[in-house]
């Protein structure tokens, strides 16, 4: 039988997989699809458009991939050391999991392509992507651990 923190780094690490192989296959099937600017109404406000972002977040700091991949990179190892700091928290490993997976398909885009494939619209908001949705998602959980533990 393995520990609970054993079960909480596979939990992560699965869940960080998944992520990336369902980012990676929408970013796929998105650019064997659209062309670069193509607009695509999906319901409502939500829309589809194929965008390829060379900066972080919402088209901000373009530039040199160096700065970014090193951002990945230490942004990783910090979900990892609070991971070990603390497997067994409640909901630790999705926050982990969903950061990970996150950064890893939007790394991958730009290590492949030297840019992040974006491609959910809404309104006037900038195209973002699954792996920003799973960055955020998991960084908002993480957020609300860290305040739950604060209040043990």
């Amino acid at each position: 039988m393995s520990s609970p923190a054993a079960r909480a780094w596979r939990l992560a690490g699965a869940l960080c997989g998944l992520v990336v192989i369902v980012d990676q296959a929408a970013k796929a099937a998105i650019e064997s699809h659209l062309v670069p600017g193509q607009q695509v109404e999906v319901v409502g406000p939500v829309g589809l458009t194929l965008s390829h972002n060379e900066g972080v977040a919402f088209g901000l700091a373009s530039g040199s991939d160096v700065p970014l991949i090193a951002f990945a990179a230490i942004a990783l190892a910090f979900v990892g050391v609070m991971l070990a700091r603390n497997p067994t928290a409640p909901w630790m490993w999705v926050a982990v999991g969903l950061i990970s997976g996150g950064a890893l398909g939007n790394l991958a885009d730009r290590l492949r392509a030297g840019a992040v494939v974006d491609y959910v619209e809404i309104g006037s908001w900038p195209p973002f992507n699954l792996a920003d949705v799973a960055i955020t998602a998991g960084v908002v959980l993480f957020a609300l651990i860290m305040l739950r533990e604060g209040d043990a």
